[in-house]
């Protein structure tokens, strides 16, 4: 019963806090300013859309991934960009508004091509095992009410209230942060049998996979000819995920438990490559 609140209750309605926290810090202004740098939109939707699932895929079949594990890897890569991808900007000194506007922006576009990933997920790799149907309409509407609608209001309210807005925002960033860390103890514990079992297999293929996402989209981004503050900016959103989202879609709409296992593990082990590479970037990005 208590595994059940936390399932279908506690995580949505954390994920759904922490991008309402990221929605207070983004004004309409924001969502012009990736529009009006069309080539670092569509760079950064290629690398993030296109060849993170792509990428993922591959690597999944060179290592011999299979079942719930596999599909459990294809949910994380069809994931947003995570909030804490601009923290990590932050750090490498790159192009944090950037990081801000294409946050937000893969925030609305994943309502429209994650369902359809991991509808395609389950029938590929769980074949007649797959116990679950997956209604994409259903699932549209779900991850809608999961980050865009959140985001929308905190939105709306930081164009309400700006001045008490901007004086809090910090604080529900923290408070976001904290969420998060309780989401990812509470799936350890949840899913602990599986994790532990399958640690020294899966722990390094997530790990090598942010470490490859954060080539890839950094040398995509600089073959662009994009600035390198843009192109740090655009490595690290092409490999930093909204892991919560993950967990929420496996736990919570699929029911499966071990497809959650991977979302944990890359929620963790994504900041060591994300904070290795952000400080890496930084020995060699200047500030404008």
């Amino acid at each position: 019963m208590q595994g059940e609140i936390v399932t279908s209750v506690l995580l949505p309605a954390i994920l759904a806090f922490i991008m309402f926290s990221l929605g207070l810090g983004l004004t309409p202004a924001d969502f012009r300013r990736i529009i009006a740098q069309p080539r670092a939109l569509l760079v950064g939707i290629g690398c993030h859309f296109v060849l993170l699932p792509l990428v993922c895929y591959l690597m999944v079949m060179a290592f011999g991934i299979t079942g719930a594990f596999a599909v459990g890897f294809m949910i994380l890569a069809s994931c947003p960009t995570g909030a804490t991808s601009n923290m990590l900007t932050y750090i490498a000194r790159g192009d944090v508004a950037l990081a801000v506007s294409f946050t937000a922006v893969a925030s609305v576009l994943t309502m429209f091509t994650l369902p359809f990933i991991v509808a395609w997920a389950l029938g590929h790799f769980m074949g007649e095992q797959q116990t679950v149907e997956v209604p994409v309409r259903l699932m549209m509407g779900q991850v809608f009410m999961l980050l865009a609608l959140p985001v929308g209001v905190g939105m709306l309210v930081r164009h309400l209230w700006p001045d008490a807005t901007i004086r809090r925002e910090p604080v529900a960033t923290r408070i976001a942060t904290v969420l998060f860390v309780i989401i990812l103890l509470l799936s350890i514990v949840k899913s602990w049998a599986l994790l532990s079992d399958n640690f020294t297999t899966l722990a390094p293929f997530a790990l090598g996979l942010n470490l490859t996402m954060l080539a890839i989209g950094f040398f995509i981004a600089w073959l662009a000819r994009l600035s390198r503050r843009q192109s740090v900016t655009l490595g690290i959103e092409t490999a930093t995920q909204n892991a919560a989202l993950a967990l929420v879609i496996a736990s919570t709409v699929l029911k499966q438990d071990a497809m959650a296992v991977p979302g944990v593990l890359y929620g963790v082990l994504m900041y060591v490559g994300g904070l290795l590479f952000a400080n890496i970037m930084r020995r060699f990005t200047k500030v404008d």
